[in-house]
C-alpha cells in the first residue's frame, strides 16, 4: 500500500534514494522521521483526492434526488387520489393541443397545414376519426386554435362516450393504473438516460464547457420530455384501449369457468375384461399369425441354395441382411 501511494502521490526517485541512504531492506519497519513525513504527505493527497471524487458524485446524485423527489410526490398523490378524473381532462387538452400544434401551427396560415398528417395522427394516437381537410375546406374562416378546439372536443366526446359503455367506476380505476404504470415505466427509462449521460459528461471539459452545469441543464430538459411522454402515453393508452364492461367480463368469466370443467369430463371405462357399454366401440387390434418357414435353415457359411457356388452370408444372406 505504501509503494502504491508513492509511486501516485509521492516521489519515488527521492523516496528510493532515502532509503538506500539510510540502510533500509525490504519488510523492515519505517523509523525515519522523512520517511514518514513523506508517506504522511501522500496519504493526505489521497485522501484530498477521494474526497474530491465523493464531492462529485453527491453533486450529481443530488440532481437525481431532486428529480426523485418530483416524481415521489406525484405517485404519492396517484395512490392517495379516490379518483383522478379531472387531472386527465386537462392533461388530455394538453396533449391533444400539443399534437395539433406539430401540424397546425398556431398563428400560420392554412398553406403551411398538414390537415392530412393531423387526421392520420388523431386517429393513430387517439383513435378518433376526424376530416380535418373537410373543415378547413367548408369554413374558410377556420383557425388554427380553432382546429384545435375542434380537436380536443372530438377527442374528449369520444373518451366520454367509451366511459358510458363500460361504466364510469371501472374507467376511473383504469386511469390512475394506466397512469401509474406509464410513471414508473418513463422514470426507469429516464434514470437509465442519466446513467449513460453520466458516463460521458467529462469529455465536455475538451470543450471548454463544465460538465457539472451541462449535465445539470441535460438533465433537466430530459425530465421535462420524460414527464411529457408520460402524459402522452397515459392519453393516448386511454383513448385506443378497448375495455369491456362488467357484465361482458361476468359472462366471459363463466364461459372460461364452463369450459375449464369440460375438459375434466371423460367417459368410464369398462371392466377389465368385460363387454363393452352401450356407446363404446370395441377397438379389436388385430393379432399377428406367427411365421412359419419352410424347410431348414440355412447357415451363413453354408452353400447358397440358389446354386452360384457362394457362400450364403455372401450371396441371398448378404441381401437379406
Amino acid at each position: 500500500m505504501e509503494d502504491t501511494l508513492m509511486r501516485i502521490f509521492g516521489d519515488p526517485e527521492r523516496t528510493k534514494s532515502l532509503l538506500s541512504r539510510a540502510g533500509m531492506r525490504e519488510g523492515e519497519a519505517i523509523e525515519s522521521r522523512l520517511l514518514t513525513r513523506q508517506i504522511e504527505r501522500a496519504q493526505r493527497k489521497v485522501e484530498a483526492h477521494n474526497f474530491d471524487i465523493r464531492k462529485n458524485l453527491l453533486e450529481y446524485d443530488d440532481v437525481a434526488n431532486d428529480q426523485r423527489k418530483v416524481v415521489y410526490h406525484q405517485r404519492a398523490e396517484l395512490m392517495e387520489a379516490d379518483e383522478i378524473e379531472d387531472s386527465v381532462a386537462a392533461i388530455r387538452e394538453e396533449v391533444v393541443s400539443i399534437a395539433v400544434e406539430q401540424y397546425v401551427p398556431p398563428g400560420s396560415l392554412d398553406e403551411l397545414w398538414d390537415t392530412d398528417g393531423l387526421s392520420k395522427a388523431l386517429e393513430s394516437e387517439f383513435g378518433v376519426r376526424a376530416d380535418v381537410t373537410r373543415w378547413a375546406r367548408e369554413d374558410k374562416t377556420l383557425r388554427a386554435e380553432a382546429i384545435a378546439d375542434k380537436c380536443i372536443e372530438e377527442v374528449s366526446k369520444a373518451y366520454e362516450e367509451k366511459v358510458a359503455g363500460i361504466g364510469a367506476e371501472l374507467m376511473r380505476g383504469v386511469e390512475k393504473q394506466v397512469m401509474l404504470r406509464q410513471l414508473d415505466f418513463h422514470w426507469k427509462e429516464h434514470l437509465a438516460g442519466m446513467d449513460h449521460l453520466r458516463q460521458g459528461i467529462g469529455l465536455r471539459s475538451y470543450a471548454q464547457k463544465n460538465p457539472k452545469q451541462e449535465y445539470k441543464r441535460e438533465a433537466f430538459e430530459m425530465f421535462g420530455v420524460m414527464l411529457e411522454q408520460v402524459k402522452h402515453d397515459t392519453i393516448s393508452i386511454l383513448s385506443r384501449i378497448r375495455i369491456q364492461g362488467e357484465e361482458d367480463l361476468n359472462e366471459l368469466a363463466e364461459r372460461k369457468q364452463a369450459a375449464d370443467s369440460m375438459k375434466f369430463q371423460h367417459a368410464e371405462a369398462g371392466a377389465l375384461g368385460g363387454p363393452p357399454q352401450e356407446g363404446q366401440q370395441a377397438a379389436a387390434a388385430p393379432q399377428a399369425e406367427p411365421f412359419v418357414r419352410d424347410g431348414r435353415k440355412v447357415g451363413r457359411n453354408e452353400p447358397c441354395p440358389c446354386g452360384s457356388g457362394k457362400k450364403f452370408k455372401q450371396c441371398h444372406g448378404k441381401l437379406n441382411a
